[in-house]
């Protein structure tokens, strides 16, 4: 597929066909239109239903349906295997930082940022848990544990 090129431009003046001319000779062409006008005073505006696009997906090149995003995914398969871990969501937050990963504003990953995914966590899981991907993970992470016999816990740590 041939990679596009988009930009979005604010009008200052009326749109004119000798500017519409100079875009098409420069090789552009319009793909929307949007509109804008006053309303009334007391008309609320219809359909202003605003919603984000959930972590892990984009809005496909058609405009029309959602895709996965890989950056994203990777992002919510990490806090996957962190939870799977029983990580708390500050080391969560830092292994994320530690790979690269941020947040969609361009921030690193806090605790509560973390704590903020969870609800999509939870509807994303069952897609993330059913893949061959999580399948590997699990077994890379179940390789990587030790076994009960060797964990250490609180009471067997000597004492000072």
């Amino acid at each position: 597929m041939a990679k596009v090129e988009r930009i979005r431009e604010v009008l200052s003046e009326p749109l004119s066909s000798e500017y519409l001319k100079q875009k098409a000779e420069a090789g552009w062409k319009p793909v929307a239109v949007e509109w804008q006008r006053e309303l009334p005073p007391g008309v609320e505006p219809a359909g202003t239903l605003v919603e984000d696009v959930p972590y892990g997906l984009r809005i496909a090149e058609d405009g029309k349906r959602l895709e996965e995003n890989p950056a994203e995914k990777q992002a919510l398969m990490v806090m996957m295997e962190q939870i799977v871990l029983d990580n708390p969501l500050s080391i969560i937050a830092d292994e994320l930082n530690r790979r690269g990963f941020r947040t969609r504003n361009g921030l690193n990953w806090s605790a509560i940022s973390v704590f903020n995914m969870l609800p999509r966590l939870i509807d994303a899981g069952p897609q993330l848990l059913s893949g061959e991907e999580w399948i590997q993970r699990r077994r890379q992470l179940v390789l990587s544990q030790p076994s009960p016999s060797e964990m250490r816990y609180p009471q067997d740590r000597p004492k000072h």
